[in-house]
């Protein structure tokens, strides 16, 4: 089955005639663009468009279903305008770039909650994997995610950076390195969380940058079960220091390719002159925590170099 994000995509490529003007308009890499044609094709084991002097053109299948994506996105934008039509009071709708980052707001909600105490705070589960998307549709007000690329609609208030590391079991024979390259990694069996792989640094900034693909890969729903399966030697996988338990016998963490992977964790709200008090309050309370004491690695987990 597709998601809205095929469709997207198909409108975008037909309109433009290649992934690279396509990615511009998508605010996406065009190398996550090809990937998320090709699971599109997969899927319905058609193809969609094919090549003709230097322009992508749609197949008579890629027709059809350009008929089906055009009305379906005209009815989810309308959907969505009716929704905005009729917001509600103090409600403050968030979602985040990863799961485990939900763990961060706890200690704010008290403080938050206590100034505002009619607001309400709500988590959008479903938007977690594509917060941006959520936000620029107006089904969010506030998304806590990495590397924001430049939206003249979005406003970003930067947090902290952090570094994505390849997590390995302590008696790996990569424990003994400082870093790994994706040739290294490619057969190696990777554990990634359950998401597109356009959406997985692990591919976006390591393996597909390198024109590699790692030869075994398996979703795990879970960061702790990501973790236990890498200590029980069930294979590797890449999360931020961060998410490491602070007890980390039976793991090592070392850098992914030479330079590393750094990413740059902001607080994104929609651009507006009518931002309401208790959002600008939320997202102070996060600049002032991380500003203060943002997430941290634990030191011995973390490969040297």
């Amino acid at each position: 089955m597709l998601e809205l994000r095929h469709f997207k995509l198909i409108a975008a490529v037909a309109d433009t005639g290649s992934l690279v003007s396509a990615s511009r308009q998508l605010h996406l890499t065009s190398s996550a663009l090809s990937h998320q044609l090709r699971d599109a094709e997969e899927r319905l084991g058609v193809q969609l468009f094919q090549r003709r002097q230097r322009r992508l053109l749609l197949t008579d299948a890629g027709e059809k279903l350009l008929t089906s994506a055009r009305r379906v996105l005209n009815e989810v934008a309308q959907a969505e305008a009716v929704c905005r039509a009729h917001p509600k009071d103090d409600l403050l709708r968030l979602s985040t770039g990863c799961y485990t980052v939900y763990g961060w707001l706890p200690p704010l909600l008290g403080q938050w909650q206590g100034e505002y105490p009619r607001a309400e705070l709500r988590i959008v589960l479903e938007a977690t994997r594509q917060p941006l998307d959520a936000l620029l549709s107006g089904g969010l007000d506030l998304a806590l995610t990495t590397d924001v690329p430049p939206h003249a609609k979005l406003a970003r208030t930067a947090l902290f950076t952090d570094e994505l590391m390849l997590v390995v079991p302590a008696g790996h024979a990569l424990a003994r390195r400082a870093h790994v390259t994706a040739e290294e990694l490619a057969s190696e069996h990777l554990l990634t969380y359950a998401a597109p792989r356009e959406q997985l640094d692990i591919f976006t900034r390591v393996f597909w940058p390198a024109n590699v693909e790692p030869q075994r890969v398996s979703p795990v729903p879970l960061t702790e079960a990501l973790i236990e399966l890498v200590r029980g030697g069930m294979g590797v996988t890449a999360l931020p220091g961060w998410m490491l338990p602070a007890q980390g016998q039976g793991l090592h963490a070392l850098r992914l390719t030479p330079r590393g992977i750094r990413r740059r964790w902001s607080a994104v709200t929609r651009v507006s002159r009518q931002r309401p008090a208790s959002l600008t309050r939320f997202v102070q309370l996060l600049r002032e925590r991380f500003a203060s004491e943002g997430p941290k690695a634990p030191p011995l987990l973390l490969g040297t170099g």
